[in-house]
């Protein structure tokens, strides 16, 4: 397949998409582990699987944003737990009693119906078809008393209120026992693969930052002129019981910044001089398709645990999730530096393994471990090299809660080597992300905290922040550095479902302490930025968005600088 022939192909919609929207409304990175799947693999599977997806309003009963796979029903005993049922209306007063009766409605985990929003007649008629089914099924057996007059008028009174609501359930349940009939018949037990694939072009052009200095003295260009680059990814998914998985991807960009043509190196734009202005989908294979991801997970002890093991492209939230609802390359936001924690980028990994651990409903627990060029002996603490002794290498472990039903809070702590002391995230100051640029061993520690939080059912908060601590072996220099990220996103504004707008302020990766040769960044610098997602249909969205960075390189003498994107991503 050729690159060039997609990009022109698709290049098309791309120009027409635009004008859709408005009358509808009158350097190089690693690709983020987003995962391209168009079906299901199995329900237990999925639970425990560590997959990062953004979507609000939050689904923190799963691990992968990406699907809708929804805990179990549990049962109440009183439709007044049903939260989004108005109390005052009759039809809530009749079933309150019938399922007080007959205990024939089951309701989410958080008390309510159906997710976050009230409940509407389609909604409630099937709480009524439930307890009319209950109730069947309980006089046939006897074993309760017979429904009382009292009860079967509230019945007949309901029945006769939501009977067109009834006949259309009713209607669906047929179809859908007809299709599950006909896949259960023809399902093929063996060994299944499925294909997917996405395909990012974006709109790029950079305002200010002329003559950006970092702290090694070099200069950027300043301000760029608008271009046009693509990303395409296509992902294969093997499962060969059920429940395992096995991923290759294919990838090529053309996004010409500066650095190797890999996907998992970075240079960030060479025009502004700062990894500060680098945009989420940004990576480089000079038009040729190239292996972005092989991944193997299973399930493992009742499907409470799931391992991953990643050759290719690891980073360590291949395993800890992210918690942020802004990763992801071509949904999500439209920075690298606001998609999730730059803690989690540490090292810049390239095989790693892990397991993610559901210990409860409520509690996660998460482990993993990668290195960069283990295959280089002597390049480790011992000089021993392999995978345990790395030239550069990093655990990181975490424990997800839920604290409450809209809560989902993440504590992280990551433990690395690096043979010169530097982050490598591309997400700060070259200076922070150098460790001061002493190119010397040292042992790097690392503390940081994520949470969103579901305010209400189309508003979302988050934030994310962490410590970074380099202690630089044989040698008393140490460097001290920070960051934090706050953001605020609401879904399906305008009651367009699967639309997205987003503000997120943020600190980049700053070095704030350091001494014996250590050099602290002097000033700070801010990231402003905003999107809005819009969907023009299932498979297609447009992201128009605007990123502001103010004092660059945390140097006040340097230019803000402004970037402005329109992102169009095609899933299929």
């Amino acid at each position: 397949m050729n690159p060039k022939f997609l990009l022109y192909l698709a290049s098309i919609v791309f120009l027409v998409a635009p004008v859709t929207l408005a009358k509808s409304a009158t350097g190089l990175t690693q690709i983020n582990s987003t995962e391209i799947e168009p079906k299901k693999l199995s329900k237990a599977h999925l639970k425990s699987i560590s997959t990062e997806y953004p979507e609000i309003p939050l689904q923190l009963a799963q691990a992968s944003d990406e699907y809708d796979d929804l805990s179990e029903l549990d049962q109440v005993t009183s439709v007044s737990q049903l939260s989004d049922i108005q109390p005052t209306d009759w039809a809530f007063q009749a079933l309150q009693s019938l399922v007080e009766r007959y205990g024939c409605i089951a309701g989410y985990p958080n008390g309510t119906y159906r997710g976050n929003r009230a409940m509407n007649r389609h909604e409630f008629a099937a709480g009524l078809n439930a307890c009319l089914d209950r109730m069947t099924e309980l006089i046939g057996q006897s074993t309760v008393d017979l429904a009382t007059r009292e009860d079967m008028a509230k019945v007949q009174r309901l029945i006769e209120e939501f009977a067109p609501e009834l006949a259309a359930l009713r209607g669906r349940v047929d179809v859908l026992e007809s299709r599950i009939a006909e896949l259960e018949a023809n399902r093929f037990n063996g060994t299944t693969t499925i294909f997917g694939g996405e395909v990012i072009f974006g709109l790029t052009n950079g305002f200010g930052g002329e003559d950006v200095v970092n702290a090694f003295g070099r200069r950027g260009g300043g301000d760029e002129n608008t271009i046009f680059n693509y990303l395409v990814r296509l992902q294969t998914a093997t499962t060969f019981t059920g429940k395992d998985r096995l991923r290759l991807e294919l990838g090529s960009a053309n996004f010409s910044s500066g650095g190797l043509p890999t996907p998992g190196a970075f240079a960030g734009p060479r025009s502004f001089n700062t990894d500060m202005a680098i945009v989420s989908y940004q990576t480089n294979t000079d038009d040729e398709f190239q292996i972005f991801k092989l991944e193997y997970r299973f399930p493992a002890f009742g499907d409470r645990v799931v391992f991953t093991f990643r050759p290719v492209n690891f980073s360590l939230n291949s395993v800890l999730t992210a918690n942020s609802p802004y990763f992801d390359a071509g949904r999500g936001s439209i920075s690298r530096f606001t998609d999730s924690s730059p803690l989690f980028k540490i090292g810049r990994l390239d095989s790693g393994l892990g397991f993610d651990w559901l210990i409860t409903d409520k509690v996660r627990l998460q482990v993993a471990y990668g290195t960069r060029d283990s295959e280089n002996p002597g390049n480790g603490p011992t000089g021993q090299g392999g995978i345990t002794d790395a030239g550069h290498s990093a655990t990181g472990v975490q424990f997800l809660t839920v604290p409450f039903d809209n809560v989902l809070t993440g504590v992280t702590y990551i433990n690395a080597y690096s043979e010169d002391g530097f982050l490598d995230t591309y997400t700060g100051s070259l200076n922070a992300d150098t460790s001061g640029g002493l190119s010397r061993p040292a042992n790097i520690n690392a503390v940081g905290g994520t949470v969103q939080w579901r305010v209400w059912e189309k508003i979302t908060l988050g934030a994310w922040g962490g410590w970074v601590f380099t202690n630089y072996i044989n040698s008393d220099a140490h460097a001290t550095s920070n960051t934090y990220l706050f953001s605020v996103g609401m879904s399906d504004p305008f009651g367009r479902q699967g639309d997205l707008f987003a503000v997120l302020f943020g600190k980049p990766l700053k070095l704030v302490d350091g001494d014996n040769g250590i050099q602290e960044d002097e000033d700070t610098s801010y990231h402003i930025e905003t999107f809005y997602r819009y969907k023009l249909s299932d498979r297609i969205t447009v992201t128009p968005g605007v990123f502001v960075v103010t004092n660059p390189e945390h140097n006040e003498d340097n230019e803000t600088i402004i970037i402005g994107v329109v992102r169009t991503t095609f899933r299929f």
